[in-house]
C-alpha cells in the first residue's frame, strides 16, 4: 500500500473512531479523485438494502471524480476463528465470547490494488472506547459481498 492510500486509511478510521466516540456507528469512505469527497451514512448497519444503496451512491460519485483511490471504513463485530475472521454488523449489545469490537475498513488503489484491515478497540469499564492503532489484516481475506466497501470495489473495477 502506497502512502497516499495509508493516509486515506488513517483518516477514515480516525473519522469513524471519532464517531464511536460520540455513540455514533457510522460508514464513512473518502474518495479521492479529481477532488477529494467524504461521505457517511448512519443507516448503513441497519441492513443490506442500506449498505447496498450507500455503496452505489458511492461508486457514482467515485466515478464522477475519477477516483484513483478510496477508503472505506464502517464499526463492526469481528470473531476469530480456525479459518480466519468473520465480520458482522455492530450492535450495542454485550460481546460474546471470542468477539471483539473494531473499525473494518477496505482500501483501494487503481495502482496498488486493494487492501483489507481493522482497528481493534475494547472499552473502559465506563463504556469509553480504547481504540488500537489500524493495520491491515495478517490472514488471507477473502471477503464476501458484505464485506463493508466490497460492492463499491466490484462497481468501480467493473468498468
Amino acid at each position: 500500500m502506497n502512502d497516499a492510500t495509508w493516509n486515506l486509511v488513517t483518516d477514515v478510521v480516525g473519522r469513524v473512531q471519532q464517531s464511536i466516540r460520540m455513540t455514533d456507528y457510522p460508514a464513512i469512505v473518502v474518495l479521492d479523485g479529481d477532488r477529494r469527497q467524504i461521505m457517511s451514512d448512519y443507516d448503513y448497519v441497519h441492513g443490506e438494502n442500506a449498505r447496498t444503496d450507500f455503496e452505489t451512491r458511492a461508486a457514482e460519485h467515485a466515478r464522477t471524480l475519477h477516483a484513483r483511490r478510496f477508503t472505506f471504513a464502517v464499526p463492526q463485530i469481528v470473531e476469530v476463528h480456525l479459518d480466519g475472521l468473520h465480520a458482522h454488523t455492530f450492535s450495542v449489545r454485550p460481546l460474546r465470547d471470542g468477539e471483539q469490537e473494531s473499525v473494518v475498513w477496505t482500501a483501494y488503489d487503481a495502482a496498488d490494488g486493494v487492501d483489507y484491515g481493522w482497528a481493534p478497540y475494547s472499552r473502559r469499564p465506563d463504556g469509553q472506547p480504547v481504540f488500537d492503532e489500524p493495520r491491515t489484516f495478517d490472514l488471507p481475506t477473502l471477503p464476501t459481498d458484505g464485506f463493508p466497501g466490497v460492492r463499491l470495489l466490484h462497481l468501480l473495477v467493473a468498468e
